[in-house]
């Protein structure tokens, strides 16, 4: 059970979790090939591969099928090809199944697509950035490989430090619909707006030229997602700045996790996996390609206690 002090504790880890600095964003030269040449590739784990159930069926034959959103870059996106996806999840997965001795397949999926695939058999497992609820519990299994860090990101030019929730009193903040961060800023307004402070604004976008429009023309304060991938859009563009990191589990640690079907069979062999590619190295060499700070991995364990319920 996690007490009050160990969700602070928690709170503080997560907050110092940080991405690498633009600069060391701007030195990293991304590879946008279809090739991949540089992803890190992992030998044949046997301990992994005894730990796959018996009666656990891969929806190919021989292959590691995984869903990825194919969303953003560092997590997924296209190759320079617009057909491969390439990106530090897919590495991931590259991982996990050279560990069990299988191919890798990444199917691009939409958001709202990828639970009934998996639950159905189409995908062995979703790897895309996933946050591990309680209620996901209910019907899936994880092997965790990263801390959920969010960010607020602001105008370069803006002084804005957001480090609890009194501080977006009164902002315009830009938030995706339906996600762990959107939940975390509607509970923070509801607070402040007890607590007598001005409410928050949320924004909505669904594309992302008009976001950063938005951002840089002033019509919104302050955009509130994933920590990398803001981060990563940051150093690259050089238009924004991050104002403050929060743990996708507010007010306790979440977790990123390899997601599969409850029950499914795989997960021991998946967590085992990882846990061998972050020993050996091979996890950080994949995190440094896409310019992802080290300091987020989160030690793989299958199901951890406390997280959130939605």
């Amino acid at each position: 059970m996690i007490t009050r002090r160990d969700s602070l504790s928690l709170l503080a880890g997560a907050a110092s979790a940080a991405i690498l600095p633009a600069r060391a964003f701007a030195q990293q030269a991304i590879d946008l090939s279809p090739e991949q040449a540089g992803r890190p590739r992992a030998q044949i784990d046997e301990e992994a591969i005894k730990l796959i159930a018996k009666d656990a069926k891969f929806a190919k034959d021989g292959v590691f099928t995984i869903a990825n959103t194919a969303g953003r870059l560092p997590f997924g996106s296209y190759a320079n090809d617009t057909r491969t996806i390439i990106g530090s999840e897919p590495d991931i997965g590259q991982l996990i199944a050279d560990a069990l001795g299988r191919k890798l397949e990444v199917v691009p999926t939409a958001w709202a697509d990828w639970p009934l695939g998996v639950t159905s058999g189409k995908y062995d497992a979703v790897i895309s950035n996933v946050t591990v609820t309680e209620q996901r519990k209910e019907k899936f299994d994880f092997s965790t490989y990263r801390k959920d860090l969010l960010g607020f990101y602001v105008k370069k030019d803006n002084e804005i430090v957001i480090r609890e929730p009194r501080d977006v009193a009164g902002l315009k903040v830009i938030v995706s619909a339906g996600t762990n961060q959107e939940q975390i800023l509607l509970r923070w307004n509801e607070a402040n707006i007890k607590a007598g402070l001005k409410p928050v604004e949320p924004q909505y976008y669904d594309d992302d030229v008009v976001l950063y429009l938005a951002l840089e023309s002033g019509r919104a304060d302050a955009y509130l997602g994933p920590n990398a991938l803001l981060s990563f859009k940051a150093a690259q563009e050089g238009k924004t700045r991050l104002a403050g990191n929060f743990s996708g589990g507010w007010p306790v640690l979440a977790e990123i996790a390899v997601t599969t079907r409850k029950g499914a069979g795989l997960a021991d062999a998946i967590t085992h996996a990882l846990n061998g590619q972050i020993k050996n190295g091979n996890y950080a060499k994949a995190l440094a390609r896409w310019n992802l700070s080290a300091e987020a991995i989160e030690q793989s364990r299958t199901n951890p206690p406390g997280l959130p319920k939605a």
